[in-house]
């Protein structure tokens, strides 16, 4: 399954991403975690010391080993120079799967041991010195983006992707790539905003949200969030010592985690078992297509001098067993 974590800046997503992680690594679920922020954290939220999580490799400096490898056989793609962040699989294509080995893995992941099991993450990368002024942070989620249209996943298997903060990742079709997304927000008129925009957007395509309050620490909290966001509320978290003492890099095992809390990350994980009952592979695809050929005119055919649209295969659906891939 592939779940999102969503939010303002600051609301907690990432905190809640690694908390979720621990809970499916701890209940033996492959997992394949990506930051995708363009504050990094999600390596240290999950124990790595600070300077394991710094040098975490970044997707976007490996994309032309990732666009070499996922292109394969694929004879629609006439060179992986002409692959752009939106390119959906044909025939030929490799594809990704949570659990196995392949050159994008051994490149860009690194092993987490948690209680449980040991989760792969991987980094879009920061946005350093040398980008201020002539790249946009689009460009470095575009690895991910290009990563989860190749990714066949089951059940059992989940993808979870703390997301850059707010709105940003409207701004290709990276929101419908999810099975869930669980939408993080604080009791506040800010925290709310993120909601409604995001909800606004969403709804056109069918993706599947719910929102997870955060730091509510009253009743009046949760009336507010019950008032503003009605029944995609989902379940809320309040005040951990556990999360305290981990943010300290006092990590503590899980099991101590608090009680209303571990509960709120039960309903979490039964709600995304829950939604990959939901999963429609024809439409998935169909909007892979449909954002594709929208990036190819706008931007991507002038990019590559190609013409994009000449990528899609339109007798390929992107399904859980795919025939066999190419060597």
């Amino acid at each position: 399954m592939k779940i999102a974590f969503v939010g303002k800046g600051g609301s907690g997503k990432t905190t809640l991403s690694a908390l979720f992680i621990r809970r499916l690594a701890a209940h033996g679920a492959p997992v394949l975690a990506v930051d995708a922020d363009i504050n990094q954290h999600l390596g240290a939220a999950l124990g790595m010391a600070e300077a394991d999580a710094a040098a975490l490799p970044a997707l976007g400096a490996h994309l032309p080993l990732i666009k070499d490898y996922l292109r394969g056989g694929n004879q629609r793609i006439i060179s992986a120079e002409t692959m752009i962040k939106t390119t959906p699989p044909g025939e030929g294509s490799r594809l990704l799967r949570v659990v196995e080995d392949n050159p994008v893995y051994d490149a860009c992941a690194r092993a987490v041991p948690l209680e449980g099991g040991t989760v792969r993450l991987l980094a879009t990368g920061p946005f350093t010195e040398a980008d201020l002024g002539v790249a946009c942070y689009h460009s470095k989620v575009g690895a991910v983006e290009l990563c989860l249209n190749h990714l066949v996943d089951g059940r059992d298997e989940f993808m979870v992707v703390d997301m850059t903060a707010g709105s940003d990742s409207f701004a290709s079709g990276m929101f419908t790539r999810f099975d869930m997304t669980f939408l993080v927000a604080e009791p506040t008129r800010k925290g709310v905003a993120v909601y409604r925009q995001y909800k606004e957007y969403a709804s056109d395509f069918d993706v599947a949200l719910k929102v997870v309050g955060n730091k509510v620490q009253s009743r009046d909290d949760l009336s507010f969030l019950r008032d503003e966001v009605g029944d995609d509320l989902l379940v809320t978290v309040g005040h951990s010592d556990w999360v305290r003492a981990m943010e300290k890099g006092r990590p503590r095992p899980l099991a101590e985690l608090e009680d209303t809390n571990k509960l709120a990350l039960g309903v979490l994980h039964e709600t995304a078992d829950g939604a990959y009952a939901r999963r429609d592979w024809d439409r998935y695809t169909r909007q892979m297509v449909h954002f594709h050929l929208r990036n190819a005119e706008s931007w991507g055919n002038a990019k590559t001098g190609a013409d994009l649209a000449a990528q899609v295969d339109p007798g390929f659906v992107l399904r859980e067993h795919p025939a066999a891939q190419p060597a």
